[in-house]
């Protein structure tokens, strides 16, 4: 039969026994000799807990100020502030628990398998935060933009976390996923400062083209919102079968770009009239063979 003496690693050490003896001493103590002997770590752990809470509140002002001063987007400026000032809070919580006796290696060890289990069920959500932070960062768009995705066309109201807010020309709020922003096409019309409208005008066949071509010059000068550089281009681009047709393509800012559009459309069809231009419909002709 083998005895203790025979198998050393069964034997306590002695840190094992320290740590039993330490244990037993605790227990043999009085709920007021405990509570005594915790006060100091308890009032170091609190010094603690306030000197973390307001130097991270301190350090997000100055962060704050850092993206300010370098012009970064307002809308990362509240997610990046929040996220340092929580990360600070957690380490200055995990060191005022080490404090006061607590195995934070265990608590940390808990922490990264709650982690994970969420994870696992915030999938969704994870990715929504994730594209979130892409569009923040990436830009492709910004607060005030107009823009276009998957066929929704509106002004950008909100750039959240998890969704982006468009409102539509004819005022309607439309709340756009970001896992669904990041995976289509976006077409940006005001990410530049000038847009091109293009404009098409019809005139009848018997009708002359270079006056035609003089009165839509005219209009485009006469246009009050119409820029010079670049300049426009107005030219026959299609003989169709009732008309000829004139492309007319004009550059304004991009912000007046439906008053330049509406604007052009009621100035054309004033000055063709007033020059005898006719603006020709589609129309068949009939002839009947005996």
């Amino acid at each position: 039969m083998r005895t203790l003496e025979a198998v050393p690693e069964l034997l306590p050490t002695q840190e094992t026994m320290e740590d039993v003896s330490a244990f037993t001493k605790w227990l043999t103590q009085t709920l007021p000799e405990q509570i005594f002997n915790l006060l100091p770590k308890i009032a170091v752990a609190a010094v603690i807990l306030v000197i973390g809470y307001f130097f991270s509140k301190f350090a997000g002002k100055i962060l704050k100020k850092v993206m300010v001063r370098r012009r970064v987007d307002e809308t990362v400026h509240y997610f990046l502030c929040r996220m340092l000032v929580i990360s600070l809070r957690i380490v200055f919580v995990l060191f005022a628990l080490s404090a006061v006796g607590v195995n934070i290696n265990s608590f940390i060890a808990a922490l990264g398998a709650a982690g994970i289990t969420a994870g696992i069920g915030l999938q969704s959500s994870i990715s929504q935060f994730a594209s979130g932070i892409e569009i923040l960062f990436n830009k492709p768009f910004r607060k005030g933009d107009f823009i276009e995705i998957d066929g929704v066309t509106g002004t950008v109201e909100e750039i959240h976390f998890m969704n982006t807010t468009l409102i539509t020309l004819d005022n309607k709020r439309v709340i756009l996923p970001n896992s669904h922003v990041t995976s289509k096409s976006i077409i940006n019309y005001t990410a530049q400062n000038k847009r091109r409208i293009d404009l098409k005008y019809s005139i009848a066949y018997g009708d002359d083209i270079a006056l035609a071509k003089k009165v839509l010059q005219e209009a485009v000068e006469a246009c009050p919102y119409t820029l010079a550089d670049p300049k426009t281009i107005i030219a026959v681009s299609a003989h169709s079968e009732s008309a000829i047709v004139l492309d007319t393509f004009v550059w304004c800012k991009s912000e007046e770009y439906w008053a330049t559009f509406y604007d052009m459309q009621e100035r054309v069809k004033l000055a063709f009239d007033k020059a005898g231009l006719h603006i020709p419909f589609n129309q068949m002709d009939v002839h009947i063979v005996q």
